[in-house]
């Protein structure tokens, strides 16, 4: 069974820096896409980020030089890279793996989803 865990999330005042990393299991990383989403308070889920098994990233325009996704595929990890945070940036945050190999995680239906990890950056 694939499981995913997010952690690294926390506090940070504004312009700071935080890694957020999904540990997966059940299954190897290489053949999968991964992408990240967050959801602030009332709000609904939002695409951040997401990473390929080729390595190709794509991101959203609102984060777009300032946060980076990666991969380790031998630790079975992917990263967010968070820099010059602000506090719009604040929501939980959830690393989504895709349900099936060599296909994008934002087409693919029934993925896998982590618990989500909060991120709050204070003014």
């Amino acid at each position: 069974q694939v499981q995913l865990v997010e952690s690294g999330g926390g506090v940070v005042q504004a312009g700071g820096s935080l890694r957020l990393s999904c540990l997966t299991s059940g299954r190897t990383l290489s053949s999968y896409s991964m992408g990240w989403f967050r959801q602030a308070p009332g709000k609904g889920r939002d695409f951040v980020a997401r990473i390929l098994w080729s390595g190709t990233t794509t991101y959203a325009d609102s984060v777009k030089g300032r946060f980076t996704i990666s991969r380790d595929n031998a630790k079975n990890t992917v990263y967010l890279e968070m820099n010059s945070l602000k506090p719009e940036d604040t929501a939980v945050y959830y690393c989504t793996a895709s349900s099936r190999p060599y296909q994008d995680v934002l087409l693919t239906p029934n993925n896998y989803w982590g618990q989500g990890t909060q991120v709050t950056v204070s003014s």
